[in-house]
């Protein structure tokens, strides 16, 4: 471990704060793991199941939402901080709030729903007036916590401030802050979704999600406030709590053991399906009962509820299971372009979601996980990111988004794919709205895509430009998920997307008129 630590002081290219989080990292690591039986710590060694590097003693959650609207008209007691009472002081005071809230990264992974948090204040503001204070908000955000897991929430109503968070995205083009659309058929106008999706054809941003589906799985679906946010990448929390942990299973090596999909379903899966619950409750045990997390500020004040906390149960690798077990028992056909590899997945996933349903955790959201679908890491290789199509095998855009929106409903604490879209977009935009409306209309939780011309891409939910990619290893990056990106394209298949034309023979569900309101 020594080596280890002078070879991260002594780095030439990271920063003095990307050392000291290295140097965290390192510490953590040497603590002694929290209690499991040899049965997992053995499926841990042969990479069944892992614990996504979150320490091994975790001392905070990974992902925390607190309730930023109670911030804003109550102030806090902690921070010596009072009421906001203008759009310069709501914007101060979220800053300060901002780097007092703790996740695996060490910066916020959510900023709140910023529209709907700043709108009181900018009655009286002029558009000029807005646009510059939001614009300087902005860049704070990208250059103070230069990490692209960082996100915000606007919408699903159209507002003045949601509509300048988008045109300053397009303009400045940065890594973060990660940024969500939510869309309501019944609140959200198309025009919005078209500046959202004209967003994606000029930065690849944001991510477009389905509102009342989201807001179902987390409390009232008619509800007007939110009871949920999108983090991170594209994971779905409520807010008020957030994530305690995360773990995933990677499907490929538990297909590997069964020799057919019945034995997969009945046998192999809930074996390690326990294993992973038995890491849940030990991880979240410590964190809630031993690391005091849980009597900081944040639950004093209100911010955030220790009932309000989610265990995540992460699956990838889908891929790579269905062609495993297909070509195990004798049948040709690829996930993502045979209807019966795509049944087949659909059957790995309804009984995934069954028994996290059914599976007690200590410390859940009601009494349990949510199953999620986890978008890889950066030192992967030979698998998928949670439920995708493999890349380099994408069909065309609407076969892509049809094989895929039968599972998204199951995956209650996220799930996305990543269309890439040939540049030939940028001349027929009017086609990515009606894809993108198409795709939520079928179920789709989360819609996400990338122009293949654009320097600023995602690669598994976060982003990245593939210009500082191209000079990392010779000056690194101020921005800390550089290294992310540049691990992934490099160990990954993650570059090898295929762009797709989105055509009118390819539209995806009915159209709304340009004239469409919310009723």
């Amino acid at each position: 471990m020594t080596d280890a630590m002078h070879a991260i002081v002594t780095h030439p290219h990271l920063t003095p704060s990307q050392k000291t989080l290295a140097l965290a990292a390192q510490a953590d690591a040497a603590l002694p793991y929290v209690p499991c039986s040899r049965a997992l710590l053995a499926a841990m060694e042969q990479g069944v199941i892992g614990d996504m590097f979150e320490g091994h003693a975790p001392f905070k959650p990974r992902y925390v939402l607190p309730d930023y609207a109670r911030f804003l008209k109550r102030g806090s007691e902690y921070l010596a901080l009072t009421p906001a009472t203008d759009l310069e002081d709501a914007l101060m005071k979220l800053m300060v709030l901002y780097h007092h809230v703790p996740s695996v990264t060490n910066i916020p992974v959510f900023l709140g729903y910023l529209d709907q948090l700043l709108l009181p204040y900018c009655e009286d503001v002029s558009d000029e007036h807005l646009y510059q204070a939001l614009k300087r908000f902005w860049i704070q955000l990208d250059r103070t916590l230069p990490d692209a897991f960082m996100h915000a929430n606007i919408g699903p109503d159209d507002n003045r401030v949601c509509r300048m968070i988008l045109r300053i995205d397009a303009e400045l083009q940065q890594v973060a802050p990660n940024l969500t659309l939510m869309v309501d058929p019944s609140r959200t106008p198309r025009t919005l979704v078209r500046q959202a999706t004209d967003n994606i054809i000029a930065c690849s941003k944001p991510h477009i999600a389905n509102w009342p589906v989201h807001q179902a799985t987390f409390g009232d679906a008619e509800a007007h406030s939110p009871n949920m946010g999108i983090v991170s990448c594209y994971n779905a929390l409520p807010i008020g709590g957030g994530a305690n942990t995360l773990v995933r299973l990677n499907l490929k090596k538990v297909a590997e053991e069964a020799n057919d999909l019945s034995t997969l379903l009945s046998h192999t899966l809930p074996h390690y399906g326990a294993l992973m619950v038995e890491l849940i409750d030990a991880r979240s045990h410590f964190l809630h009962q031993e690391s005091h997390f849980f009597n900081s500020f944040l639950v004093q004040e209100g911010l955030i509820d220790e009932k309000k906390f989610v265990p995540m149960f992460g699956v990838y690798a889908m891929a790579e299971a269905v062609n495993t077990l297909m070509a195990r028992q004798g049948l040709c056909g690829e996930y993502g372009h045979d209807a019966v590899a795509n049944e087949m997945a659909h059957d790995i996933t309804k009984a995934l979601s069954t028994f996290v349903a059914e599976t007690p955790v200590k410390h859940g959201w009601r009494g349990r996980a949510l199953l999620h679908a986890q978008g890889g890491l950066s030192i992967d290789q030979g698998t998928t990111p949670g439920v995708r199509i493999r890349y380099g095998y994408e069909p065309d855009p609407v076969t892509h988004l049809q094989a895929l929106a039968p599972l998204h409903p199951y995956f209650e604490a996220g799930v996305s794919e990543i269309l890439t879209l040939d540049d030939t977009i940028k001349g027929n935009p009017d086609a990515l709205t009606d894809l993108c409306l198409g795709a939520l209309q079928s179920g789709l939780r989360e819609f996400t895509a990338n122009t293949d011309g654009n320097d600023l891409v995602r690669i598994t939910g976060y982003m990245v430009k593939k210009s500082e990619i191209a000079q990392f290893k010779q000056s690194g990056s101020r921005t800390n998920t550089t290294v992310l990106g540049a691990e992934a394209s490099e160990m990954t298949t993650v570059t090898a997307r295929q762009p797709r034309v989105v055509s009118a023979e390819f539209l995806a569900g009915a159209r709304w008129t340009d004239t469409h309101e919310p009723s």
